[in-house]
Protein backbone atom coordinates (compact mmCIF):
# COMPACT_ATOMS: atom_id res chain seq x y z
CA UNK A 1 0.00 0.00 0.00
CA UNK A 2 1.20 3.65 -0.73
CA UNK A 3 3.12 5.18 2.20
CA UNK A 4 0.73 8.28 1.87
CA UNK A 5 -1.99 6.46 1.73
CA UNK A 6 -1.02 4.96 5.41
CA UNK A 7 -0.39 8.24 6.39
CA UNK A 8 -4.30 9.55 5.52
CA UNK A 9 -5.56 6.93 7.39
CA UNK A 10 -3.72 7.38 10.08
CA UNK A 11 -4.54 10.94 10.03
CA UNK A 12 -8.22 9.92 10.05
CA UNK A 13 -7.54 7.28 12.79
CA UNK A 14 -5.90 9.93 15.34
CA UNK A 15 -9.12 12.27 14.28
CA UNK A 16 -11.12 9.66 15.12
CA UNK A 17 -10.04 8.92 18.82
CA UNK A 18 -9.80 12.32 19.20
CA UNK A 19 -13.35 13.59 18.90
CA UNK A 20 -14.35 10.88 21.94
CA UNK A 21 -12.54 13.06 24.38
CA UNK A 22 -14.23 16.11 22.61
CA UNK A 23 -17.80 17.47 23.49
CA UNK A 24 -20.50 15.99 21.27
CA UNK A 25 -21.06 17.84 18.39
CA UNK A 26 -22.69 18.11 14.32
CA UNK A 27 -20.51 16.34 11.84
CA UNK A 28 -20.90 18.43 8.65
CA UNK A 29 -22.08 16.09 5.58
CA UNK A 30 -18.68 17.36 3.45
CA UNK A 31 -16.60 16.15 6.02
CA UNK A 32 -18.62 12.28 6.27
CA UNK A 33 -17.93 12.66 2.03
CA UNK A 34 -14.11 13.27 2.41
CA UNK A 35 -13.40 10.12 5.09
CA UNK A 36 -16.27 8.41 2.54
CA UNK A 37 -13.65 8.88 -0.49
CA UNK A 38 -10.51 8.43 1.91
CA UNK A 39 -11.85 4.96 2.58
CA UNK A 40 -12.40 4.05 -0.88
CA UNK A 41 -9.38 4.59 -2.04
CA UNK A 42 -7.22 3.67 0.52
CA UNK A 43 -9.33 0.31 -0.08
CA UNK A 44 -8.86 0.08 -3.64
CA UNK A 45 -4.94 0.50 -3.23
CA UNK A 46 -4.64 -2.35 -1.06
CA UNK A 47 -6.68 -4.47 -3.34
CA UNK A 48 -4.74 -3.62 -5.90
CA UNK A 49 -1.09 -4.13 -4.13
CA UNK A 50 -2.70 -7.84 -3.00
CA UNK A 51 -3.35 -8.35 -6.32
CA UNK A 52 0.21 -8.24 -7.42
CA UNK A 53 1.68 -9.70 -5.02
CA UNK A 54 -0.54 -12.64 -6.10
CA UNK A 55 0.90 -12.33 -9.50
CA UNK A 56 4.43 -12.02 -8.72
CA UNK A 57 6.30 -15.24 -9.37
CA UNK A 58 7.82 -17.33 -7.01
CA UNK A 59 11.45 -18.28 -6.92
CA UNK A 60 12.06 -22.25 -6.88
CA UNK A 61 14.26 -22.99 -3.94
CA UNK A 62 17.80 -23.54 -4.46
CA UNK A 63 19.09 -26.89 -3.87
CA UNK A 64 22.00 -27.22 -1.66
CA UNK A 65 24.62 -28.30 -2.70
CA UNK A 66 25.70 -32.61 -2.00
CA UNK A 67 28.26 -32.88 0.35
CA UNK A 68 30.29 -35.04 -1.71
CA UNK A 69 31.38 -32.59 -4.42
CA UNK A 70 34.80 -32.07 -3.52
CA UNK A 71 36.20 -28.43 -3.23
CA UNK A 72 37.90 -26.79 -6.08
CA UNK A 73 41.92 -27.20 -5.47
CA UNK A 74 43.84 -23.95 -4.79
CA UNK A 75 45.91 -22.18 -6.81
CA UNK A 76 49.22 -23.12 -7.33
CA UNK A 77 51.85 -21.54 -5.71
CA UNK A 78 54.20 -19.56 -7.72
CA UNK A 79 58.23 -20.71 -7.04
CA UNK A 80 59.38 -18.41 -4.62
CA UNK A 81 63.07 -19.25 -5.73
CA UNK A 82 65.34 -19.75 -8.84
CA UNK A 83 64.49 -22.73 -10.79
CA UNK A 84 68.03 -23.15 -11.97
CA UNK A 85 70.61 -21.61 -9.32
CA UNK A 86 73.61 -20.06 -10.88
CA UNK A 87 74.98 -20.29 -7.87
CA UNK A 88 75.69 -24.31 -8.67
CA UNK A 89 77.75 -23.39 -10.81
CA UNK A 90 80.83 -20.35 -9.22
CA UNK A 91 79.78 -18.34 -6.58
CA UNK A 92 79.61 -14.33 -6.97
CA UNK A 93 82.65 -12.12 -8.03
CA UNK A 94 82.84 -10.60 -4.19
CA UNK A 95 84.02 -6.98 -5.68
CA UNK A 96 81.56 -6.60 -8.37
CA UNK A 97 80.70 -2.97 -8.95
CA UNK A 98 77.97 -1.18 -9.33
CA UNK A 99 75.69 -1.85 -12.48
CA UNK A 100 76.13 1.68 -14.05
CA UNK A 101 79.98 1.50 -13.18
CA UNK A 102 80.43 -2.12 -15.06
CA UNK A 103 81.19 -2.42 -18.33
CA UNK A 104 84.80 -1.86 -17.33
CA UNK A 105 84.75 -5.53 -15.08
CA UNK A 106 82.58 -6.85 -18.16
CA UNK A 107 84.72 -5.85 -21.08
CA UNK A 108 87.64 -7.17 -19.21
CA UNK A 109 85.81 -10.82 -18.52
CA UNK A 110 84.83 -11.23 -22.12
CA UNK A 111 88.30 -10.09 -23.26
CA UNK A 112 89.76 -12.96 -21.32
CA UNK A 113 86.65 -15.22 -23.06
CA UNK A 114 86.67 -14.27 -26.48
CA UNK A 115 89.57 -12.04 -26.91
CA UNK A 116 90.23 -8.22 -26.78
CA UNK A 117 89.94 -8.05 -30.81
CA UNK A 118 86.82 -9.88 -30.66
CA UNK A 119 85.24 -7.82 -28.23
CA UNK A 120 86.20 -4.71 -29.76
CA UNK A 121 84.87 -6.08 -33.58
CA UNK A 122 81.77 -7.66 -32.31
CA UNK A 123 80.77 -6.19 -29.09
CA UNK A 124 79.53 -2.37 -28.07
CA UNK A 125 80.95 -1.25 -24.95
CA UNK A 126 78.39 0.43 -23.50
CA UNK A 127 75.38 -0.78 -20.96
CA UNK A 128 76.76 -4.25 -21.90
CA UNK A 129 74.95 -6.18 -19.20
CA UNK A 130 71.67 -4.21 -19.75
CA UNK A 131 71.61 -4.62 -23.61
CA UNK A 132 72.14 -8.65 -23.27
CA UNK A 133 69.52 -8.66 -20.36
CA UNK A 134 66.74 -6.71 -22.53
CA UNK A 135 67.73 -8.26 -26.23
CA UNK A 136 67.67 -11.42 -24.06
CA UNK A 137 63.97 -10.95 -22.46
CA UNK A 138 62.93 -9.39 -25.93
CA UNK A 139 63.81 -12.47 -28.04
CA UNK A 140 60.78 -14.22 -27.90
CA UNK A 141 58.82 -10.93 -28.44
CA UNK A 142 57.70 -9.94 -32.05
CA UNK A 143 60.26 -6.95 -31.55
CA UNK A 144 63.61 -6.96 -30.30
CA UNK A 145 65.22 -3.11 -31.39
CA UNK A 146 68.43 -3.27 -32.41
CA UNK A 147 69.38 -0.27 -30.75
CA UNK A 148 69.57 -2.41 -27.70
CA UNK A 149 71.71 -5.44 -28.99
CA UNK A 150 75.10 -6.19 -26.73
CA UNK A 151 76.74 -6.27 -30.19
CA UNK A 152 77.47 -4.64 -33.42
CA UNK A 153 74.69 -5.46 -36.52
CA UNK A 154 76.09 -7.99 -39.38
CA UNK A 155 77.85 -6.06 -42.47
CA UNK A 156 76.65 -4.93 -45.19
CA UNK A 157 72.71 -5.03 -45.90
CA UNK A 158 70.10 -8.02 -46.08
CA UNK A 159 70.51 -10.02 -49.96
CA UNK A 160 67.55 -11.26 -51.77
CA UNK A 161 67.00 -12.84 -55.12
CA UNK A 162 64.67 -12.86 -58.16
CA UNK A 163 62.74 -10.27 -59.17
CA UNK A 164 58.82 -9.42 -58.35
CA UNK A 165 56.87 -8.92 -55.05
CA UNK A 166 58.36 -12.33 -53.85
CA UNK A 167 61.55 -12.92 -53.57
CA UNK A 168 64.03 -15.19 -51.67
CA UNK A 169 66.66 -14.32 -49.48
CA UNK A 170 69.99 -15.10 -51.11
CA UNK A 171 72.29 -18.04 -50.48
CA UNK A 172 75.26 -15.41 -50.25
CA UNK A 173 73.08 -13.56 -46.61
CA UNK A 174 74.47 -16.29 -44.45
CA UNK A 175 77.94 -14.64 -44.68
CA UNK A 176 77.16 -11.62 -43.27
CA UNK A 177 76.53 -14.25 -39.83
CA UNK A 178 79.87 -15.97 -40.29
CA UNK A 179 81.80 -14.47 -37.97
CA UNK A 180 80.10 -13.40 -34.72
CA UNK A 181 78.61 -17.57 -35.52
CA UNK A 182 82.33 -18.29 -35.62
CA UNK A 183 83.20 -16.83 -32.28
CA UNK A 184 80.05 -18.38 -30.99
CA UNK A 185 81.34 -22.15 -31.78
CA UNK A 186 84.89 -21.11 -30.29
CA UNK A 187 83.77 -20.65 -26.78
CA UNK A 188 84.20 -23.31 -23.98
CA UNK A 189 80.36 -24.03 -22.53
CA UNK A 190 81.98 -24.41 -19.29
CA UNK A 191 84.28 -22.00 -19.22
CA UNK A 192 81.21 -19.22 -20.52
CA UNK A 193 78.39 -20.66 -18.03
CA UNK A 194 81.27 -20.02 -15.39
CA UNK A 195 82.17 -16.30 -16.09
CA UNK A 196 78.38 -16.00 -16.33
CA UNK A 197 78.27 -17.11 -13.22
CA UNK A 198 80.81 -14.88 -11.50
CA UNK A 199 78.92 -12.32 -13.08
CA UNK A 200 75.56 -13.00 -12.60
CA UNK A 201 74.41 -10.53 -9.56
CA UNK A 202 74.44 -8.12 -12.42
CA UNK A 203 72.69 -9.71 -14.91
CA UNK A 204 69.91 -10.09 -11.85
CA UNK A 205 69.92 -6.51 -11.10
CA UNK A 206 69.31 -5.52 -14.97
CA UNK A 207 66.35 -7.87 -15.30
CA UNK A 208 64.74 -6.78 -12.30
CA UNK A 209 65.32 -3.05 -13.50
CA UNK A 210 63.08 -4.23 -16.37
CA UNK A 211 60.21 -4.53 -13.79
CA UNK A 212 60.44 -8.45 -12.90
CA UNK A 213 61.13 -7.82 -9.50
CA UNK A 214 61.20 -11.39 -7.35
CA UNK A 215 62.16 -13.62 -10.94
CA UNK A 216 64.96 -14.61 -12.01
CA UNK A 217 67.28 -13.83 -14.88
CA UNK A 218 68.84 -17.22 -15.25
CA UNK A 219 65.05 -18.96 -15.43
CA UNK A 220 63.98 -16.79 -18.34
CA UNK A 221 67.42 -17.26 -20.10
CA UNK A 222 66.89 -21.25 -20.34
CA UNK A 223 63.31 -20.44 -21.35
CA UNK A 224 64.85 -17.87 -24.44
CA UNK A 225 67.09 -20.63 -25.26
CA UNK A 226 64.53 -22.91 -25.29
CA UNK A 227 62.34 -20.76 -27.53
CA UNK A 228 64.93 -19.83 -30.10
CA UNK A 229 66.01 -23.93 -30.66
CA UNK A 230 62.35 -24.40 -31.47
CA UNK A 231 62.70 -22.09 -34.18
CA UNK A 232 62.27 -24.08 -37.89
CA UNK A 233 64.66 -25.53 -39.94
CA UNK A 234 63.74 -24.43 -43.86
CA UNK A 235 65.08 -27.35 -46.12
CA UNK A 236 64.81 -24.88 -49.33
CA UNK A 237 65.02 -21.05 -50.40
CA UNK A 238 62.92 -18.60 -47.94
CA UNK A 239 60.64 -16.73 -49.55
CA UNK A 240 60.78 -13.17 -48.93
CA UNK A 241 58.56 -10.09 -49.98
CA UNK A 242 59.07 -6.15 -50.08
CA UNK A 243 56.15 -4.86 -47.94
CA UNK A 244 54.80 -1.70 -49.43
CA UNK A 245 55.02 1.93 -48.05
CA UNK A 246 52.77 4.57 -49.33
CA UNK A 247 54.06 7.82 -49.32
CA UNK A 248 55.80 10.60 -51.98
CA UNK A 249 59.05 10.41 -49.77
CA UNK A 250 60.80 6.88 -50.92
CA UNK A 251 62.54 5.00 -48.40
CA UNK A 252 66.55 4.97 -48.12
CA UNK A 253 66.24 1.65 -47.04
CA UNK A 254 64.30 -0.91 -48.65
CA UNK A 255 65.88 -3.91 -47.40
CA UNK A 256 64.91 -3.55 -43.50
CA UNK A 257 61.14 -3.42 -45.25
CA UNK A 258 61.58 -7.09 -46.21
CA UNK A 259 58.45 -10.24 -43.98
CA UNK A 260 58.66 -13.59 -44.39
CA UNK A 261 56.01 -14.74 -47.52
CA UNK A 262 54.62 -17.24 -45.16
CA UNK A 263 52.15 -16.16 -42.79
CA UNK A 264 53.32 -19.18 -40.26
CA UNK A 265 56.99 -18.02 -40.34
CA UNK A 266 56.11 -13.99 -40.31
CA UNK A 267 54.01 -14.71 -37.23
CA UNK A 268 57.27 -15.95 -35.90
CA UNK A 269 59.31 -13.80 -32.92
CA UNK A 270 62.24 -11.71 -33.46
CA UNK A 271 64.49 -14.19 -31.96
CA UNK A 272 63.22 -17.14 -34.60
CA UNK A 273 63.00 -15.23 -37.61
CA UNK A 274 66.96 -14.11 -36.92
CA UNK A 275 67.60 -17.53 -36.47
CA UNK A 276 66.11 -18.20 -40.00
CA UNK A 277 67.60 -15.57 -41.87
CA UNK A 278 71.15 -16.40 -40.77
CA UNK A 279 71.07 -19.52 -43.32
CA UNK A 280 70.39 -23.27 -42.60
CA UNK A 281 73.93 -24.03 -41.87
CA UNK A 282 74.57 -21.10 -39.50
CA UNK A 283 71.54 -21.59 -37.73
CA UNK A 284 72.12 -25.30 -36.89
CA UNK A 285 75.58 -24.41 -35.15
CA UNK A 286 74.10 -21.45 -33.36
CA UNK A 287 71.62 -24.02 -31.90
CA UNK A 288 74.49 -26.43 -30.94
CA UNK A 289 76.30 -23.56 -28.87
CA UNK A 290 73.16 -22.82 -27.32
CA UNK A 291 72.23 -26.62 -26.26
CA UNK A 292 76.11 -26.94 -24.65
CA UNK A 293 75.38 -23.62 -22.88
CA UNK A 294 71.78 -24.52 -22.08
CA UNK A 295 73.24 -27.44 -20.76
CA UNK A 296 75.68 -25.86 -17.93
CA UNK A 297 73.00 -22.98 -16.94
CA UNK A 298 69.96 -25.38 -16.50
CA UNK A 299 70.91 -25.85 -12.75
CA UNK A 300 67.63 -27.21 -12.20
CA UNK A 301 67.23 -29.92 -14.92
CA UNK A 302 71.09 -31.29 -13.50
CA UNK A 303 69.85 -31.64 -9.85
CA UNK A 304 66.89 -33.64 -10.82
CA UNK A 305 68.85 -36.08 -12.78
CA UNK A 306 70.93 -36.17 -10.46
CA UNK A 307 68.14 -36.63 -7.70
CA UNK A 308 66.77 -39.54 -9.58
CA UNK A 309 70.00 -41.63 -9.94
Amino acid sequence: MPENDDYDLRAQRDAGETREFRPRRETPWGAWVVIALLVLVAAWFGWRWYQQQQQQPVAPPVAAAPDDVPAPPPPAAEPTGPQNPVDALAQPDAALPGLNDSDGRVAKALSELFGGKAVAQYFLPDGIVRRFVSTVDNLPREQAAARMWPVQRTPQRFITEGQGEVQTIAASNAARYNGIVLLAQSVDASKAAALYARLYPLFQQAYEELGYPGRYFNDRLVAVIDHLLQAPESSGPVQVRLVEVKGDVPSQQPWVRYEYADPQMEAMSAGQKIMVRMGLENERKVKASLRAFRQQIATGEVAKQKKAQ
